[in-house]
C-alpha cells in the first residue's frame, strides 16, 4: 500500500458513521466462531496468517477510527459491555462482536483478559522501503530499526514515533513484527497507524536513506556528536541497533554518528527511550527551522 492510502484511508475511516453491529452471545470456548481468539499465546508465536490481535479499549478505539487495517470481530466480557456503547456504535454492522462471560473469554484465549477487549485485524500490505520513503513529504523524519529484538522496545519506538510526528518507521527482518500483540498494546495502538515498512534482506540501508535525500544519524554512546548540538536536516532519518551490541560497524562507518551524553559511568538507554529522546530534539528542531524562515 502506497504510504498515502495510510493517510487517505484512515482519514475516511475517521468520519464515517457505520450502523450498529450484530452482537452475538458465546457461552462455550468451543465455539468454531471465535477459533481465530482461541490459545492467544501460542498463535502469538506462530503468526495469524494476514491477521492480529490488539487488546484494550484504547487500541480498539485506535483500530477502529484512525488505523487502515480492517476490522474483522470483536471479542468483549460481558461485564465490559455496558460502558463500550460509544466505542461499539464505531463497529461497522458487517463486524461481528462477541460477548462472552469472564470465565468463557479466559478459556478462549487461554490466559485471564484483565481488560476484557480482544479485536481481531486483517492486515493492510505492507509498502517496501523504498516505496514509503518515495511517499514522505520534502521535510520528514524517520526512525530505522535494525536487530529490534524485543517487543516492548518496537511498542515504545512506534509510540514515541507517533507522539513525535515521525513520518514512518522502517525496520530490517530481525526486528519484531509491529503488529504483534505486545507490541500494538505497548504503543498504545500507534503501530496500527504509523507507516511501516520492512528493509529488504539485500537493501543497503544507508544507501537506501541517503537516495531518498535523507541524512542518517546513527545512535551510540560512542557517537561523535552530543545530541544538543544536532541541527534538523529536512529529511533526517534516526537509526537505531539492538541494546547491547547496537547498530552494525559498516553502518556507523557511513552515518553521522550522535551520542546523548549521561552522567559519568552510565553510558546504557533503552532503546525505546532513546528514541524518543532523539525524535524530541530532532521534531524541535524542525519547528525552530519553519519559525525562522516565517
Amino acid at each position: 500500500m502506497r504510504a498515502s492510502a495510510w493517510l487517505a484511508t484512515a482519514a475516511h475511516k475517521a468520519v464515517r458513521e457505520p450502523p450498529l453491529a450484530e452482537i452475538i452471545d458465546i457461552d462455550d470456548p468451543g465455539d468454531a466462531r471465535i477459533a481465530a481468539y482461541r490459545d492467544v499465546r501460542e498463535r502469538d508465536l506462530v503468526g495469524r496468517q494476514g491477521h492480529f490481535v490488539a487488546e484494550g479499549e484504547v487500541v480498539l478505539r485506535v483500530l477502529l477510527t484512525r488505523a487502515v487495517h480492517r476490522t474483522c470481530s470483536l471479542l468483549v466480557t460481558a461485564k465490559r459491555f455496558d460502558n463500550l456503547g460509544h466505542l461499539l456504535a464505531l463497529v461497522p454492522a458487517a463486524v461481528p462482536v462477541y460477548r462472552a462471560s469472564s470465565a468463557v473469554m479466559d478459556a478462549i484465549v487461554g490466559f485471564h483478559i484483565h481488560r476484557g477487549i480482544l479485536a481481531l485485524g486483517e492486515r493492510a500490505p505492507m509498502p517496501g522501503a523504498a516505496e514509503l520513503l518515495d511517499q514522505l513529504p520534502e521535510e520528514a523524519l524517520v526512525v530505522v530499526g535494525l536487530g529490534i529484538a524485543n517487543h516492548d522496545n518496537v511498542g515504545g519506538i512506534f509510540r514515541n514515533a507517533a507522539a513525535f510526528g515521525a513520518a514512518g518507521v522502517l525496520l530490517d527482518g530481525a526486528s519484531c513484527d509491529p503488529l504483534y500483540r505486545k507490541a500494538i498494546r505497548v504503543s498504545v495502538g500507534a503501530s496500527l497507524i504509523v507507516p511501516s515498512a520492512r528493509i529488504g534482506a539485500s537493501e543497503d540501508v544507508v544507501a537506501l536513506l541517503e537516495r531518498h535525500g535523507f541524512l542518517p544519524f546513527a545512535l551510540s554512546p560512542s557517537g561523535a556528536t552530543p545530541l544538543a548540538q544536532l541541527a534538523r536536516p529536512a529529511r533526517a532519518a534516526i537509526l537505531l541497533g539492538t541494546e547491547g551490541p547496537g547498530l552494525p560497524a559498516g553502518v556507523m562507518a557511513r552515518a553521522r554518528t550522535v551520542t546523548i551524553p549521561m552522567a559519568q559511568g552510565f553510558d546504557s538507554l533503552n532503546v525505546a527511550t532513546t528514541s524518543g529522546i532523539a525524535l524530541y530534539h530532532l521534531s524541535q528542531a524542525a519547528t525552530r527551522i519553519r519559525r525562522a524562515g516565517d
